[in-house]
């Protein structure tokens, strides 16, 4: 088959061997997401060889179950081992054995066929469409934000950068009330995020030592920067972003400040196709293009442009 293969920081169109894990469903695929992950591994984030790709929705061609076969599915990136100590524990993102589809030890969706246990599927409503449901992934990553901090509808809540995920991440926390705004630097960040009746607030307007929540969803010092400066003490700041290399933190001021640091990353898939299903998300408004597999190498291209939101592969 047909994939996007990444090796030694370089990406080209190859044919690989089709996967055949008896124990797992073949998936064809029939969209797939790029992200800010997959861009910063071709950059050499993580050391990573094989077939690239996280964020998909597609058709199950062969399984165990014969009643999952025709069935339009998304899954979750961890393939986990069951038997460790965080997945004992309730913790299977974090499994000690775990792969991660198109990350870490497992080829990726950039391919006309992908493989999954069949507990990390997730079936598609009908009125969800492949163009929504590839989002899946992001979308349930900007919800476990909620799933690891109580969001009140008193709570003065900042979210710094409003990218791939961080439009998303904005579309989530408005649904809780709170009173939020939003750090948006590029104009068409700010229209989207406008025409959905979030507030903007420009990086020099934001009060220190104000805000109950701030997520940072930049990746970049300037925006942990600001985002350290705008958490009140005993505040929570969430770090919702790829961050390269090592960031100069001072810590002894988090400490007399007693912030609350919550790294957040993989998020529950159920409730996403839900927001999407009752159409109270619509991540659609982030597609800016589409490219087929075969040239999966100018979509890079494309995404890696300022500026673009998500850009879509159709093998």
């Amino acid at each position: 088959m047909r994939a996007l293969w990444l090796e030694n920081n370089k990406i080209d169109l190859r044919d690989i061997d089709q996967p055949r894990k008896q124990d797992e469903v073949l998936i064809k695929i029939r969209k797939a997401g790029i992200c800010s992950t997959d861009l910063e591994l071709v950059k050499g984030y993580y050391p990573y060889t094989g077939a690239l790709g996280h964020e998909f929705v597609g058709e199950v061609v062969r399984a165990g179950d014969a009643s999952w076969i025709g069935q339009r599915v998304v899954g979750d990136i961890n393939a986990v081992c069951g038997a460790c100590e965080q997945c004992l524990n309730g913790r299977p993102t974090h499994c000690e054995n775990r792969t991660v589809l198109g990350i870490v030890n497992r080829d990726g969706v950039f391919a006309e066929f992908t493989q999954l246990p069949i507990a990390n599927l997730h079936k598609v409503p009908a009125s969800v469409s492949d163009e929504m449901a590839v989002f899946t992934e992001p979308l349930a990553a900007a919800l476990e934000i909620q799933e690891q901090v109580h969001i009140k509808p008193t709570d003065r809540v900042l979210l710094v950068g409003a990218g791939r995920l961080g439009q998303l991440i904005a579309q989530t926390l408005a649904l809780t009330g709170c009173d939020l705004r939003v750090v948006a630097r590029h104009t068409r960040q700010r229209e989207l995020l406008s025409a959905r009746g979030i507030r903007i607030i420009a990086e020099e307007d934001v009060e220190r030592w104000r805000w109950d929540v701030v997520v940072e969803a930049t990746g970049s010092p300037s925006g942990f920067a600001l985002a350290r400066q705008a958490i009140r003490p005993r505040g929570t700041l969430v770090l919702k972003s790829t961050y390269k290399g090592e960031m100069s933190v001072n810590f002894s001021s988090i400490v007399v400040d007693e912030v609350n640091i919550v790294g957040s990353r993989c998020g529950p898939f159920a409730p996403a196709l839900r927001l999407m299903e009752s159409k109270q998300v619509d991540p659609t408004v982030l597609i800016d293009d589409e490219f087929s597999l075969e040239d999966g190498v100018k979509a890079f291209e494309r995404a890696a442009q300022a500026g673009i939101l998500k850009v879509l592969l159709t093998p």
